[in-house]
């Protein structure tokens, strides 16, 4: 009967070692990153993301819509299309007015009528306005609130 030693990382030190030279060169090549930026006065990460990041930008997180709206001729008004979704102190309803250039306040007058009838109706609003190819205004029910944790 042949007895073998065996060896208590189990035979896999070279994989171990090769892992943590791969860190060791990652953390090397990242906090070279700064260094690299100031002597060659250009920036070498997205500099989109870190003036964002910089000036603390909130984006807007708006959920998948439950329901949308768009004001059609002949349609439902929007506080009658409300009264059919049912109340829910949970949802929030976006109005998402977008303008082409000049139309900045025909896109606010019509995304602020379409509040008040919503504010009107009990609902919580927002209103996002956007640059865009076309005009359109449409509104967006959904979750957004914060669910409040259920008391033990």
């Amino acid at each position: 009967m042949t007895l073998t030693a065996t060896h208590p990382r189990g035979g896999h030190g070279w994989q171990l070692i090769l892992a943590d030279l791969a860190l060791i060169l990652f953390l090397l090549a990242l906090s070279a990153l700064p260094v690299a930026e100031a002597e060659g006065e250009q920036r070498l990460a997205n500099t989109v993301a870190r003036e964002r990041d910089a000036l603390g930008v909130i984006q807007p997180e708006v959920a998948p819509a439950q329901a949308l709206f768009r004001p059609i001729l002949g349609g439902p008004s929007l506080g009658a299309w409300l009264a059919a979704q049912g109340p829910d102190p949970r949802a929030t309803l976006t109005i998402f007015a977008v303008h082409i250039r000049g139309g900045e306040t025909a896109a606010w007058q019509r995304a602020e009528a379409l509040a008040a009838e919503a504010r009107a109706s009990g609902v919580a609003v927002r209103t996002i306005i956007s640059a865009g190819t076309r005009e359109e205004v449409y509104a967006s029910l959904a979750y957004d609130t914060m669910i409040p944790a259920a008391a033990p």
